[in-house]
């Protein structure tokens, strides 16, 4: 396959286009101490006209992207299939293939002068950066990163996916040039144009607005926001001979009214600009957020044009401008409060994570009882989380469930009878009955020998009832719920244990492969990134260690070594005696690693030395703080707990029938089922032995989804 065929601008193409070359002016950078953050704005897509447009520059954009996508796959292919190019010159032969930024620009532009009704659509800014993030995937399958691992060949996708339209940055140096998606009009003059009946008349301004009590309603905005329009003329500050101020034709940077979307269209486009209102949440709680990011229209920086799945709203989808601001993100008065708090608290933890909870334990930086106790923290999932989780579970299956039906009764004849019904019907056929008609047909899809479809899914009659569920399934996503919740865990956890804190560096996909869906109840990757994000806001960092240098799952805090499999879940040592939970024991093992590098987990050693004299002079409230907070499961209805499962163990004893399996291969032990359904090897009887509590053993404790141990 030659160059010519896989790039549509030809050599002789190349020669003849002109381009503007390089610009001479000063370059726009954003300084090293800015900071980005994003705000969601809803917009206002009820008209039919408004509606259609944006439908269409969807699919225009999306016919743009499948058509970059299909040539850098066939580019890429291309690629590694000389291997004699490659090896001689792989920069040459990226080039002439046009695998480069520059060339999927071209590509782009290529297939909008070709087509003729893209350009009514569609603008070259929104073709080049959808160029510009087809190319970035491109690039992660052809260049590995700093782990030497590639990224697959780019994938078409589907319709469905695509819902996100790439934005260019406002200039910084030119004055009032945006080029795809402006965002026009003031927080200010929205407070104008839909202030509350009820507001004080001497509430004039945001910031007055912000001081409000959260109770106080600020906007009344209708359900059908009208759309705002383009001033006429304004005055130039000029006076002319006669004495009357000079004017001009208005633009839309003159707009100082309601907030709004403005896409000026394509350039064969005759519609004029598309105007789409913006929504903003009426209550005065929101508004310092509010002035936080909306009141100074020269930190707006760009606008991505998303859409998310909607069964409510015209058309099944539901859109939204991403605004990115050159601005740290917001945080109220009360997590600056609780961030400062935490900043002055001088103590260093650790943090162990699994499938299903996390653990943490804290100590004073000094390791002196004096200046503190140990802190200990269990996160799992609470009884209602689990009941959230099976009834959402069941609602998705449900749905799918009426998805398949459905589909299988508009199209019957691409579906064979299920076993039983051909069964039965040969049967009905030797008794002499009348055959039955089957409105649903259970069976397998009509396909060819080879096992391939007769007819593609996407030819299928769908029903508007299809259309309704499947849109319900697509917006019934939990991914907000989650990260809300590894937000306000993370604020927990920060809080009471200092911003310095040591977690284990796991591979989380390893995980997944491995167990799967509990991981996705638990999100151990969500949590513990979210608390790395709020030790960086409050001042202080997460530290990553390497599993194969400190081995603390396999390590008692005396310096022994303590073997266990993934299925023992007590620490049993019988060198000290100490019996607890494992994984707070390697929590606490985790704020003892010290990194000769902060930025490489493999330069971390685990100080046994302190550790030792931890666990000496902690001894009172370190037994209690490690073992009080038990993992479910263990039978506790016959006076057994988890931590007092085993004794301190004879030497030489297995633990479990199952200790010469690989761990690997060994599958973790699912806390999240009822104790009846666990294993049998995490079964014992409870003893007083070694340095055990004198309480006779360890209570369970409550099932809260937090829940802070002070020793």
């Amino acid at each position: 396959m030659s160059a010519e065929l896989l790039d549509p601008v030809s050599a002789c193409d190349v020669s003849a286009r002109r381009f503007r070359g390089k610009n001479k002016g000063k370059r726009w950078t954003r300084g090293d101490g800015t900071e980005l953050a994003v705000i969601r704005l809803p917009l206002e897509v009820r008209g039919l006209e408004g509606q259609l447009r944006v439908e269409q520059l969807y699919w225009a954009m999306w016919s743009v992207k499948r058509a970059l996508r299909r040539d850098a796959r066939a580019a890429v292919d291309a690629y590694w299939a000389g291997d004699v190019r490659r090896d001689v010159d792989a920069k040459g032969w990226r080039v002439e293939l046009g695998l480069s930024r520059a060339g999927m620009e071209r590509r782009g532009y290529r297939h909008m002068e070709r087509s003729r009704h893209l350009g009514r659509h569609v603008t070259k800014a929104l073709v080049m950066h959808q160029a510009d993030e087809v190319w970035e995937g491109v690039s992660r399958h052809l260049f590995p990163d700093e782990s030497g691992r590639r990224f697959g060949r780019p994938r078409t996708g589907t319709w469905w996916d695509y819902t996100r339209i790439p934005g260019r940055a406002r200039s910084h140096t030119t004055a009032r040039k945006w080029e795809t998606f402006p965002l026009h009009g003031t927080l200010a003059g929205h407070l104008d144009a839909y202030r509350h009946r009820d507001l004080d008349q001497a509430i004039t301004t945001p910031e007055q607005a912000a001081g409000l009590a959260p109770t106080t309603s600020v906007l009344a905005q209708p359900r059908r926001m009208p759309v705002p329009t383009r001033p006429r003329r304004v005055e130039t500050g000029d006076v002319s001979a006669k004495g009357k101020p000079k004017t001009r034709a208005a633009t839309w940077w003159d707009h100082t009214g309601p907030l709004a979307l403005v896409f000026t269209g394509g350039a064969d486009s005759q519609r004029g600009d598309l105007v789409l209102p913006v929504r903003l949440p009426s209550g005065a709680g929101r508004w310092p957020r509010l002035v936080h990011f909306l009141n100074n229209p020269t930190t707006w920086h760009t606008v991505d044009l998303v859409r998310r799945r909607d069964a409510s709203s015209p058309g099944g989808w539901a859109y939204e401008a991403h605004l990115m601001v050159l601005t740290s993100g917001y945080a109220s008065p009360a997590t600056k409060a609780r961030r400062a708090a935490a900043a002055d608290l001088d103590w260093v933890g650790g943090i162990d994570g699994n499938v299903s909870n996390l653990s943490v334990v804290s100590f004073p930086d000094t390791f002196d009882p004096a200046d503190g106790q140990v802190h200990s923290t269990r996160v799992e999932l609470t009884d209602d989380e689990r009941a959230a989780l099976e009834k959402a579970r069941r609602k998705e299956r449900g749905r799918k469930r009426a998805l398949d039906r459905s589909r299988r009764a508009t199209n019957p004849g691409q579906y064979a009878p299920s076993k039983r019904r051909q069964a039965r019907a040969a049967r009905r056929k030797t008794a002499g009955l009348p055959e039955r008609h089957v409105h649903v047909p259970g069976g397998a899809r009509a396909a060819n020998k080879a096992g391939v479809p007769k007819q593609a899914n996407r030819r299928d009659t769908l029903s508007a009832g299809y259309r309704l569920d499947r849109a319900r399934l697509a917006e019934a996503t939990t991914a907000a719920a989650k990260d809300h919740r590894a937000r306000r865990i993370a604020e927990r956890i920060v809080g009471p244990h200092g911003v310095n804190l040591t977690v284990e560096d796991c591979d989380i996909r390893t995980w997944f492969r491995l167990w799967g869906r509990p991981l996705q109840a638990t999100t151990p990757g969500r949590l513990i990134a979210a608390i790395g994000t709020e030790c960086e806001k409050t001042g202080g960092r997460l530290l990553r260690a390497s599993t194969f240098n400190t081995k603390l799952s396999q390590t008692c805090l005396c310096g022994a070594e303590v073997r266990k499999t993934l299925s023992d879940r007590v620490h049993t040592c019988t060198s000290c005696g100490l019996i607890a939970d494992r994984d707070m024991v390697s929590a606490a093992l985790a704020a003892h690693v010290r990194l000769e590098n902060p930025d490489e987990p493999s330069t971390a050693g685990l100080d046994t030395v302190q550790a030792r004299t931890t666990q000496t002079l902690f001894s009172p409230g370190l037994q209690e703080a490690l073992s009080s907070q038990p993992q479910r499961g263990g039978r506790p209805s016959r006076g057994r707990t988890h931590a007092a499962a085993h004794g301190p163990g004879i030497p030489g004893r297995q633990a479990s029938a199952r200790r010469n399996t690989p761990d690997r291969y060994r599958p973790t032990p699912n806390e999240t089922r009822p104790a009846n359904q666990r294993h049998k090897d995490h079964v014992g009887t409870a003893a007083r032995t070694g340095n055990t509590a004198a309480r006779g053993g360890i209570p369970a404790r409550e099932p809260i989804g937090w829940h802070p141990n002070t020793g």
